[in-house]
């Protein structure tokens, strides 16, 4: 994978490439201090595949770059970095909705050293960044649509339960859970731009972001949407006609207390290396809703969410994925398609319209 490194820090261009430099499936090919010169460079250097790109530069800031790589058409992944905080994460979201692919929150505070922060910036960057050299092959594969399987009842060959299929047209369910990631936010704030409401149960989100992002995007899916959207907080009941998001770095299940039904927040390890996870909510939605239980997994690397897609089936709840035409990573929800536990797959406005179905 080529890469250009854009930041305008010599410091920080120099922690990514350290990052990256142990790596044999990439290549640093160049570096750039602002946007102005990191589009002269993509027009010079051949096989760019991907820039990584800092949101706050001189001459051109990383938002203006992005636009002005997308309006010249050269086909690079964007991954932007951005500092963890109000107007940081505010500015990725932004980022997101312009055509950058992914982000990763810059190293900061305590323990930030050269080396530390050129580990942490390998840990998160590289899977990020090899994930889209996977989809390079995955794209060479036919195409998967909502013809590409079969309803009725398939055998799910990881522990030989019968997965029946559920019409989803006449399902009505009494909670929504959807897990995402790679490509999450904007993709949500598609899918409930145009939800109808009032809503009649509740939505719960577990997106892949840091602390403060999550807030921010539930601010951001709160303004696009106007449904009441905030981060779950413990111990809080949980209301229909919301829209929840599981707060960075806290996993998000369910409690009944005096039959009723209240968030729960832990950090208890991460799963699929991921906190919050999909699979935590997923199975704590089919302990607590069971047969009326629905989920949705959107874009995102990795398998989160089939495990909980799982037990959502042996709950005899319902899935539905996003269609890989649409995925920035067709990860999450390609592992539930292999594992055909699935009710239906579609496009993003067709994944709007099932909500829509379903909650008013």
């Amino acid at each position: 994978m080529r890469v250009l490194i854009v930041d305008d820090s010599v410091v920080f261009r120099s922690q990514i490439k350290a990052a990256l430099e142990g790596s044999a499936l990439i290549e640093v090919v160049g570096a750039a201090n602002n946007g102005k010169i990191a589009l002269q460079k993509l027009a010079q250097t051949s096989g760019v595949e991907l820039i990584t790109l800092d949101m706050e530069m001189p001459e051109m800031s990383g938002l203006e770059t992005i636009k002005e790589i997308k309006k010249a058409g050269f086909p690079v992944k964007i991954i932007v970095f951005s500092s963890a905080t109000t107007r940081g994460s505010e500015a990725t979201l932004d980022a997101l909705e312009a055509g950058a692919d992914d982000f990763v929150a810059k190293p900061s505070g305590e323990g930030a050293t050269f080396e530390n922060a050129s580990v942490r910036i390998r840990d998160e960057l590289l899977p990020k960044i090899l994930q889209f050299k996977k989809n390079q092959g995955i794209d060479r594969k036919p195409a998967i649509t909502s013809q590409s399987y079969s309803p009725g009842t398939l055998s799910n060959s990881s522990d030989s339960i019968k997965v029946a299929k559920k019409n989803l047209d006449t399902f009505i369910p009494s909670i929504i859970v959807i897990g995402s990631s790679t490509g999450g936010p904007p993709a949500l704030e598609q899918v409930l731009t145009g939800i109808q409401h009032p809503l009649r149960i509740p939505i719960v989100i577990a997106q892949h972001m840091p602390a403060m992002f999550t807030t921010s995007l539930a601010k951001r899916i709160k303004t696009i949407s106007g449904i009441e959207t905030t981060e779950a907080v413990h111990g809080e009941p949980v209301k229909p006609g919301h829209i929840y998001i599981a707060p960075g770095n806290y996993h998000v299940s369910f409690q009944r207390i005096q039959a009723q039904t209240l968030f729960k927040l832990d950090q208890n390890p991460p799963r699929n290396s991921v906190r919050p996870s999909a699979d935590t909510l997923f199975e704590s939605a089919a302990d607590h809703y069971g047969s009326r239980s629905m989920a949705f997994v959107l874009t995102g690397m990795g398998e989160d969410g089939l495990v909980g897609s799982r037990a959502i089936k042996k709950a005899a709840g319902g899935i539905m994925i996003q269609n890989k035409e649409s995925c920035v990573v067709f990860g999450m929800p390609g592992a539930i398609f292999n594992a055909g536990l699935h009710d239906s797959i579609g496009s993003l406005h067709q994944i709007q319209a099932m909500i829509n179905k379903m909650t008013f």
